[in-house]
């Protein structure tokens, strides 16, 4: 193996357990880039799925907990990792269980144990493990509806502020209870101003956040662009609409809070007829533009919409690294070649090289990963088995 730097955060070794088409899988990896070539099924998404129970949510494919278990098990799913952190080295274990003898997660939610102990849930492991993903489904999201891109925003968040997840939690939450309230026809005022100022407190500090990371994005983004004036992958041109975040560009924090709890009190009437909460956080949309274009990444061809995307993700990991004193995120890409000419796909993986991230990549075409030969550990996906083999260079 190469010479690690003790500052990267990898994936050392994963395990699944009954988990989708594996009954039992253990890869060894390393810090270089990790490559998994086979055909459609063979359970190459499977396993960067594992991947991304590492880091707090539902995973890439955000698919209820049930749903991973492998369907001639019994209905339990176990996932542990060593993987090296800017914390130091760290055993994480996450699944669900049937066992009547084992507590279930809080809520209902998977289990989460940390160096053997158990951790209260996945939030805990934002302090570990910061993963970035790009999945095929994401290929149409700036065609699709304004959530997708809201929860793209707010994943690449997490990288840098853990706490996010919480205050898009409390919020939604709120913002739940009140819409019951106007729906069962409740009118006391009183039962509603505790809600509301939650969805102020938290609604200003997620557009905030909101704000600042794309802000930071298109930093990154300026300076690559000016790096690399002829880079396959184009600038982007973002904002981020919504009443909380222009309020914020003109308006201090304190105040825009106060009117937004104004603005849900004054309208809880429009809101019943509704039958939702017609303003707040949850109706703001990422902007994203083809800069040297000028035109809307929504008007543009798949691939372009395909380069815009990475490029995205590729500022987001330099954004991360700049925060983490040079640690990238791990990136998790899946069938990340289709769209991208062979151009696109060297600048690709010159840029995973170059921020010294662990990725691993999945294909069905062992050639479309050439120029990573000799620079990364290559894997054959096949029936639920994976077999390393050298890849030699074009």
């Amino acid at each position: 193996m190469e010479h690690v730097d003790a500052r990267q955060l990898w994936v050392e070794q994963i395990t699944l357990t009954n988990f989708r088409n594996y009954a039992y899988l253990a890869v060894q990896a390393g810090p270089e880039p990790q490559v998994l070539v086979g055909a459609n099924g063979a359970g190459k998404t499977n396993l960067l799925e594992a991947v991304s129970l590492l880091a707090p949510g539902q995973g890439l494919r955000r698919a209820a907990y049930p749903d991973l278990a492998r369907s001639a098990g019994d209905g339990s799913w176990v996932v542990s990792a060593r993987a090296h952190t800017h914390l130091g080295p760290v055993d994480i274990g996450t699944g669900l269980v049937t066992d009547a003898t084992e507590r279930p997660g809080r809520n209902g939610g998977r289990i989460v144990r940390i160096n053997g102990a158990p951790a209260g849930g996945s939030g805990a492991l934002a302090e570990y493990v910061e993963l970035v993903w790009v999945t095929p489904a994401m290929d149409a999201l700036f065609m699709g509806p304004a959530s997708e891109r809201r929860r793209f925003l707010d994943r690449l968040i997490l990288c840098f502020d853990p706490s996010h997840r919480t205050r898009v939690g409390r919020f939604e939450r709120a913002m739940q209870q009140r819409n019951r309230l106007l729906a069962d026809g409740v009118r006391d005022g009183a039962r509603f101003e505790g809600l509301e100022q939650v969805m102020a407190e938290t609604g200003i500090a997620i557009a905030a956040a909101r704000a600042e990371a794309v802000a930071g994005l298109a930093s990154i983004t300026a300076e690559r662009q000016k790096r690399d004036p002829a880079s396959p992958f184009p600038a982007a041109g973002l904002a981020i609409e919504g009443m909380l975040e222009a309020d914020l560009e003109r308006l201090p924090a304190v105040d825009v809070e106060e009117a937004y709890a104004h603005v849900l009190a004054a309208n809880r009437e429009r809101d019943r007829a509704a039958g939702r909460t017609l303003d707040g956080p949850h109706r703001s949309d990422l902007l994203v533009a083809h800069a040297p274009k000028a035109m809307a990444a929504r008007l543009c061809s798949s691939g372009e919409q395909k380069a815009l995307l990475l490029g995205l993700v590729l500022a987001h990991a330099e954004l991360v690294a700049r925060r983490r004193d040079g640690v990238a995120p791990i990136l998790l890409l899946d069938e990340v070649t289709a769209h991208l000419d062979e151009v696109r796909r060297a600048a690709l993986f010159e840029e995973i090289l170059r921020l010294g991230a662990q990725a691993w990549l999945t294909g069905t075409d062992q050639h479309a990963f050439a120029a990573l030969a000799q620079k990364a550990r290559f894997w054959q996906v096949e029936d639920g088995a994976l077999t390393g083999f050298f890849a030699a260079s074009a």
